[in-house]
This record gives C-alpha cells, sequence and structure tokens, in this order.
C-alpha cells in the first residue's frame, strides 16, 4: 500500500475498505525492533486512513508469531536498557488497541508469547482448527502478558495458561470463548475477511465510536462508562451518516456511507 513506506517484516492490502496486514519475517515471525517500528507505522498509518474500515492481521507461512525475537533481547547490564525496550513493545501492542478501525486477528499458527499478546489486542480472534497459543514466559524465565490474557480468559483459565505454558488449540480457544471462531486453516483468512469486509458495510463513524467506547470504558465504572457511551450517541446522531442510515432504514434500502 502507498504511503506505507517500505516495510520489511510485513506486507498489507486493501480490498473493498478491508486492509489485511500480513506479519512475513521468516522463520516464525518474531517481533524485533525493526518489527514492532513498522507495526507501529502501519496501523498509525491505518488509523488515518479514510479507505480503510476494518483490518486483518494475520501471519505468512505456518505461524502467526512465535513471539519476541530473544537475539534482540535488551542487555540488563546496559542503563536504561529494558525501560527503552519496554517502552517500544508496550507501542507495538498499543498501536493495535488504539487504531479507530476494528483489527480481526486471523491466528493461522502458533501465537506465542508477544504473538500470543498480539493476538489478544486484537478487537476480534479468529483461529486456525490446528493453529495454538502459548504463553512460554515461565520456561525462559520471564514474566509478561498477565494483563491482556485476562482481559480474555476466566480467572482460573488464565492462570492454569500462565503457569503451565500449556499450548491451547484452536477448539479449546473457541471452548473458553477466547475465539469468536475455529476454522479449517485454508478457510480462515477468507473468513476473517468475509467479517471484515461486513464491518466495513457499517456506518463507518459509528464504528468508531464504538471502537473507541471499548477502549476507553473498559475499565471503567459502569455508570461512567455508559454515560461516555452515550455521549457518542448523542454525536453521532448529528453526522450524514447517521441521517443517511435512517433514512436508508425508511426507504428500505440499502445506505451509502461517507464517513462524515
Amino acid at each position: 500500500m502507498e504511503g506505507l513506506g517500505p516495510l520489511t517484516a510485513f506486507h498489507v492490502g486493501l480490498a473493498g475498505g478491508v486492509a489485511t496486514v500480513t506479519i512475513d519475517r521468516p522463520p516464525v515471525n518474531a517481533q524485533n525492533s525493526i518489527f514492532r517500528e513498522e507495526i507501529t507505522r502501519i496501523f498509525d498509518a491505518l488509523h488515518e486512513m479514510a479507505e480503510v474500515r476494518a483490518i486483518v492481521l494475520t501471519g505468512a507461512g505456518k505461524t502467526f508469531s512465535a513471539g519476541a525475537d530473544l537475539r534482540d533481547r535488551p542487555d540488563a547490564g546496559t542503563v536504561g536498557a529494558f525501560p527503552r525496550h519496554s517502552r517500544a513493545v508496550r507501542a507495538g501492542f498499543d498501536c493495535v488497541m488504539e487504531c479507530a478501525k476494528p483489527v480481526i486477528a486471523a491466528v493461522n499458527g502458533p501465537a506465542i508469547g508477544a504473538g500470543c499478546v498480539l493476538a489478544l489486542v486484537c478487537d476480534i480472534v479468529l483461529v486456525a482448527e490446528d493453529a495454538f497459543m502459548s504463553m512460554t514466559e515461565v520456561e525462559v524465565g520471564l514474566a509478561g502478558g498477565v494483563q491482556h490474557v485476562l482481559r480474555h480468559f476466566g480467572q482460573s483459565d488464565a492462570r492454569m495458561f500462565l503457569f503451565t505454558a500449556r499450548r491451547l488449540q484452536g477448539p479449546e480457544l473457541l471452548r473458553m470463548n477466547v475465539a469468536s471462531g475455529c476454522f479449517p486453516k485454508a478457510e480462515l483468512l477468507p473468513a476473517a475477511q468475509a467479517m471484515a469486509a461486513e464491518i466495513a458495510g457499517k456506518a463507518p463513524l459509528a464504528v468508531a465510536a464504538m471502537k473507541r467506547a471499548f477502549t476507553l470504558c473498559e475499565y471503567m465504572p459502569l455508570h461512567e462508562g455508559y454515560r461516555f457511551e452515550q455521549t457518542q450517541t448523542a454525536a453521532l446522531a448529528r453526522t450524514e451518516d447517521t441521517q443517511e442510515a435512517l433514512a436508508a432504514f425508511a426507504q428500505k434500502r440499502k445506505p451509502v456511507f461517507r464517513g462524515r
């Protein structure tokens, strides 16, 4: 896609309002400093592109992402190395969560450690039947991912997942309500793109407001969160898209949204 600059760890395509972002860093799509710089640049750009209304994130080859590239770990003996590294890691996840467009993770293969977290920061998770998620931090003397795992797993399941470093396969992730769909591998990406196209057909300002509410209200008390949602509804009522949606409903036709 134009406007993203040169990419070495990803490629991006756009069709019908849906951007497909594919991690392509052989052999296992591991995450290093270049990966984090590029994913931040990509999602910051997609955030502002009016022609993009929904995003699919997937991996090339057999792996979604095998996690952090251990060759890229900061030197514990270098003053300030860990704070810089940690900030960059957070940015690589925050750019997905903060993107105004809904992001669907199409987990096509192993999603391990930081790769698992990357899938979990997406708005919707779809998995291949033979894919799995695993948080292996306790096996390599590290810790992390608790907060993101707790957003998707029940309390006991989260602790089991993190304390044991078990591999949870696609059907089990579906059963645990971590994933919204589980598909044969060949059907996964088309299913994710079809869902993204369905989202892309909705009023874009309303979808953006809904994502904003999810992001901001997650840890708000009920009353304050719902009050914020109502301010979004009031603001949308004054937009052309909402007027078009109401007119199309009354006239029994498909609305034409212009994002304004």
